[in-house]
């Protein structure tokens, strides 16, 4: 029943994680196709349409980075309130997020159209590829409302344990954006051709359908966390806080992590379209990989969280253990296939011979380094299920700035390594992080957290 809480700390301990990464696998496994008709799509319009969409989504990252300091202590507070058996303050949790969430989506929407040439020039892209990045990101904007919404309810529903529901709508907007994709893009049945500003559009109308999808079944009460009309009169500064207390480590860390990466992506750009054509290519080939990390990530968030409410700290850290486990069996196999078939991936997205080239170097590398990534994805879940975002704060920014921004400079400008430098930078970036995220779930310090 929907309207009752989802027993999962009651359950077996791998039925529980099975429970919450397979639906979540599936949702993003559709996602990645999705991704992947898109990118082929675009990129049957040359290397300057790819850059352009790499281009344009680096410094909206970093604005939605800040988005972080309330669904990251959303999620996290709800998990404690469903575990400790709380349903209206988790209900109440995310009423209040959507009132933020309103707030931050008119700054956005304000800010990103009338500077829209000055947040994409950033990234100094070539004068060609910065046309068609401005055109892209002012199609984006207004479906920004429907997308925070989405994120919101999404993180609440998986931190309740309902993982099916986010699955379900999230398939639907992902069957919807690659039809939308090749008639707006190619201009197919009587709509124009737009090219990338069609991309853009068709995520917009897309991302919006499934926005109102997630707005209705929670103003209806026909899920765990349901909205009344008291929650959302006016905000509830003290709940606010505690998401914030939780949140806020998040967004620095999300706001500090992006940052490097811009400033990563921007030293990728200087190499060339063609060479970050291949670069942006070769991110989402690898696409396919995330799927179980992001699932038993999700696990563990949830898991950990709804164990702490239920005051089982001993069983929080089995699920988190559980879920790396399976996690990193999965991600394992995902390396081997970007090992031995990474020209297969490229080629679904383009032609071009040098960015099949260059694609094909830059998964290889990344086959090596799937595993310490899953680890990362699924730890770190594990802390922010229990509201422990601080440390990952300072590993993070350590990590992106001196691991990957600083040694891609040096493997690029000194060794002469180009994209391959750049990647082989970012694998190691995954190897550290992982590698101190294990270290801090093993200590056991994040079951005092206070949230």
């Amino acid at each position: 029943d929907a309207t009752q809480a989802i027993a999962l700390t009651e359950k077996p301990l791998r039925a529980a994680v099975l429970t919450l990464a397979l639906p979540v696998m599936a949702e993003q496994a559709l996602g990645t196709l999705t991704q992947i008709v898109d990118m082929a799509m675009v990129g049957r319009l040359g290397p300057e349409s790819i850059a352009a969409i790499g281009v344009s989504m680096q410094p909206f990252g970093l604005v939605m980075a800040l988005f972080a300091a309330i669904s990251v202590g959303n999620t996290a507070l709800v998990a404690r309130f469903i575990g400790a058996r709380e349903h209206d303050n988790a209900s109440r949790t995310l009423a209040q997020s959507l009132l933020i969430a309103v707030v931050f989506a008119g700054l956005i929407a304000v800010g990103g159209y009338l500077f829209t040439e000055q947040i994409v020039s950033i990234m100094k892209p070539e004068p060609d590829v910065l046309a068609l990045a401005i055109s892209y990101v002012r199609y984006m904007i207004p479906g920004f409302f429907f997308m925070l919404s989405g994120m919101m309810i999404t993180g609440s529903l998986r931190g309740a344990g309902d993982t099916k529901t986010p699955m379900k709508v999230n398939m639907l907007v992902n069957l919807i954006n690659p039809v939308l994709n090749y008639l707006l893009i190619f201009g197919k049945f009587g709509f124009p051709a737009m090219g990338v500003r069609g991309a853009a559009l068709a995520t917009t109308l897309a991302r919006s359908t499934g926005g109102c999808i997630f707005l209705y079944l929670v103003l209806s009460g026909k899920r765990i966390i349901r909205i009344e009309r008291d929650y959302i009169r006016a905000f509830d500064w003290p709940l606010i806080k505690r998401m914030l207390n939780i949140g806020v480590p998040a967004a620095i860390e999300q706001l500090i992590t992006r940052s490097g990466q811009m400033l990563y992506a921007r030293t990728v750009s200087g190499l060339g379209t063609i060479s970050y054509a291949a670069h942006q290519v070769a991110i989402n080939a690898e696409a396919i990989s995330y799927m179980p990390g992001f699932g038993f990530a999700t696990a563990a968030t949830t898991l950990v969280g709804q164990n702490l409410g239920a005051k089982k700290p001993e069983q929080a850290t089995r699920s988190g253990w559980e879920a790396w486990k399976l996690g990193s069996l999965l991600m394992g196999s995902m390396g081997v296939v970007l090992f031995l078939a990474p020209g297969l991936l490229m080629r679904i997205y383009t032609d071009d011979p040098e960015v099949i080239r260059q694609g094909i170097t830059c998964l290889r590398i990344a086959a090596f380094s799937q595993i310490p990534m899953g680890t990362s994805f699924i730890f770190s879940g594990a802390l922010r299920g229990a509201g422990d975002t601080r440390f990952m704060l300072f590993v993070s920014t350590a990590s992106v700035w001196i691991v990957r921004l600083g040694l891609s400079l040096i493997l690029i400008n000194q060794f002469d390594l180009a994209l391959a430098g750049a990647w082989i930078a970012m694998a190691l970036d995954w190897f550290f992080r992982g590698g101190i995220a294990a270290l801090r779930f093993c200590s056991g310090r994040w079951q005092k957290v206070k949230v």
